[in-house]
């Protein structure tokens, strides 16, 4: 089955980067046939792990987020992936935004690694498809 090109966005809070990477390593074949953007920092540890390629936008702390929220709110992501770290301060605020509007457009939004697994074994099994009939690719 031929995967329709998806827009996917990556966070990872500073003690998640890490697995990010190892999640980002496993599934670096599916990954690959889509578009990714991610924080700066985490793009960049990506990158040089995997090889991918991976729009890098500003870091977390300095508008990153703010960014992954703004092409959100434009509909123009198809999945968002964020590893937050349920112990650090303000981690439930961080993303509260960034959820609110991905559920107001109906975008798969994983905050841990056991539901973005779930998600990109959709991913691979086109399960995510209605994405590109609630929002075409022109």
């Amino acid at each position: 089955m031929e995967i329709d090109t998806m827009n996917i966005a990556i966070i990872a809070q500073n003690r998640k980067k890490e697995l990010m990477v190892q999640f980002c390593i496993a599934y670096c074949g599916i990954l690959s046939q889509h578009e990714l953007c991610a924080t700066g920092t985490t793009g960049k540890l990506i990158m040089e792990a995997t090889g991918l390629k991976v729009n890098c936008l500003l870091p977390g702390v300095s508008g990153g987020e703010e960014q992954v929220a703004a092409r959100a709110a434009y509909n123009e992501l198809d999945l968002v992936l964020i590893f937050r770290d349920p112990l650090e301060k303000h981690s439930e605020s961080d993303f509260a935004n960034l959820q609110r509007i991905c559920d107001m457009n109906n975008i798969p939004f994983a905050t841990n690694v056991a539901t973005a697994e779930v998600l990109i074994q959709g991913l691979i099994r086109g399960d995510l498809a209605w994405r590109d009939i609630v929002n075409p690719k022109k």
